[in-house]
């Protein structure tokens, strides 16, 4: 299946130029995973595309980072800016929730018999941050799973900020 290398749209059966980017195609500027011999790399980058696209998640913002810093594919680039805003930016909520779980023990002790206060400051922060971290995994499958596909898949909100850091 043939896909841009401007910006990664699948071309289906386009000839001449992306329906999406307005890049021209040429043989050069096209490939199929398909067509390709087993264990052949594009671009010479040493990783298949979506390889590299599923690398950007494994370990959050940081394989990110590093994505983003050596790999110069649309495609990947894309990805790796995608991981990082999204897992830079849960990593610094876990880090408030953590806090105010921690800042909530510390005030149950100082507020014995206030049930109220026990719920506000310690439970309910555990509990957001239990909840928080359910989404995090499901989103984390869920990009390395459509990466890996070779989608370009946008997550709410973060996957417009991605494509245009991507750029």
């Amino acid at each position: 299946m043939p896909y841009c290398t401007s910006c990664g749209d699948n071309l289906g059966s386009a000839t001449g130029v992306c329906p999406k980017c307005g890049t021209p195609i040429s043989v050069g500027a096209q490939y199929s995973a398909s067509a390709m011999p087993a264990g052949s790399s594009t671009a010479g980058a040493g990783l298949e595309e979506n390889a590299a696209g599923l690398l950007c998640y494994v370990l959050g913002w940081v394989t990110g980072l590093v994505f983003y810093l050596i790999d110069k594919r649309p495609f990947v680039r894309f990805h790796a800016a995608q991981s990082m805003i999204t897992f830079g930016a849960i990593h610094v909520i876990q880090l408030a929730f953590f806090m105010g779980g921690m800042a909530g023990g510390t005030m149950d002790g100082m507020m014995r018999g206030r049930m109220m206060g026990r719920l506000m400051f310690g439970g309910m922060t555990w509990m957001l941050f239990g909840l928080l971290n359910v989404v995090i995994v499901v989103a984390w499958i869920v990009c390395m799973v459509k990466a890996y596909q070779h989608e370009r898949f946008k997550l709410p909100i973060v996957g417009g900020i991605a494509e245009n850091f991507a750029k």
